[in-house]
């Protein structure tokens, strides 16, 4: 066909290769980029998972390529600000959370306060999330760091959950939760007080990613101006997105409520979480 055409092989190759892209590749072009554009925080592997549950069987390396050829790829944008004042007199506890296997959610919570920087003002935020499920059950909007504030929050979620003893809170050592009224309340439902070790952030992970989720995919997606317009919009943001909508890789791809739907109809019995340490075999052999 070529030397009837009186084209070269080469020249017919790359025109093959410009041609216009078919149906298939125009929609899941299409379908990537309204992704992209409505979720402006998601990474292409969640990209990935939102196109497979729109029936396009597509790899997560093709999207990020098509991601980057567009420019949706996600821009973050790091910023650090202490919260934590771990000098003070209060006791601070063990870190029990790190030994813990979870099976069910109201086994073990994690707390946190970050700061959020507007363009008029500096608020601060505190959320207690259910460590097994992701979900933000508590939360709190403020202006000054002290108690009250995550104690506002632990307050929210003791009334969505109500759990039972057993359950295990875990925190950094900030001043705010070794407190004693912030124990005490602990104390009086029968929580266990878990806290991670000095300059290790990495023990309250599941918190600080979710503070980093809030700040990439809402605060700046958004840029607020003052505290009552971010009040007015933080709670929808957690309830009807966070919690029901934002896919998470550590729950195969499903958001929290979707995953806390699924253990409700396994109907397993709660129970507290088991402890789990590692063992040295030449001191605790089994033999």
């Amino acid at each position: 066909m070529c030397e009837l055409a009186q084209v070269s092989r080469a020249s017919f190759y790359r025109g093959w290769e410009r041609k216009a892209p078919g149906e298939a590749e125009t929609a899941l072009r299409d379908a990537l980029q309204k992704a992209a554009l409505r979720h402006r925080g998601y990474g292409y592997r969640r990209i990935a998972a939102l196109l497979e549950r729109e029936g396009f069987c597509v790899g997560q390396e093709k999207v990020r390529r098509i991601l980057k050829a567009d420019n949706l790829l996600a821009i973050r944008r790091r910023k650090f600000v202490a919260t934590t004042d771990s000098d003070h007199p209060f006791r601070v506890h063990q870190n029990l959370a790190e030994s813990l296997e979870l099976t069910d959610i109201n086994q073990l919570w994690v707390a946190d306060i970050t700061y959020i920087r507007l363009q008029q003002e500096f608020v601060f935020f505190a959320v207690v999330l259910d460590a097994y499920s992701r979900k933000a059950i508590g939360w709190q909007l403020g202006r000054n760091l002290d108690t009250s504030l995550p104690l506002e929050a632990l307050e929210a979620a003791l009334a969505s959950r109500h759990p039972r003893p057993g359950l295990v809170h875990h925190s950094d050592r900030g001043t705010q939760y070794a407190s004693n009224q912030y124990v005490k309340r602990l104390e009086a439902c029968g929580a266990h007080i878990s806290m991670s070790r000095p300059a290790r952030p990495w023990e309250n992970g599941k918190c600080e990613s979710f503070m980093n989720t809030l700040k990439r995919e809402e605060i700046d997606a958004r840029r607020y101006r003052s505290f009552s317009e971010l009040q007015a919009h933080v709670d929808e943001f957690l309830e009807q997105i966070y919690n029901r909508v934002r896919l998470h890789s550590a729950l195969n791809y499903r958001s929290p409520e979707e995953f806390e739907e699924a253990l409700g109809k396994a109907g397993a019995k709660w129970k507290p979480a088991a402890l789990s340490f590692p063992r040295h075999e030449e001191i605790y052999s089994d033999n």
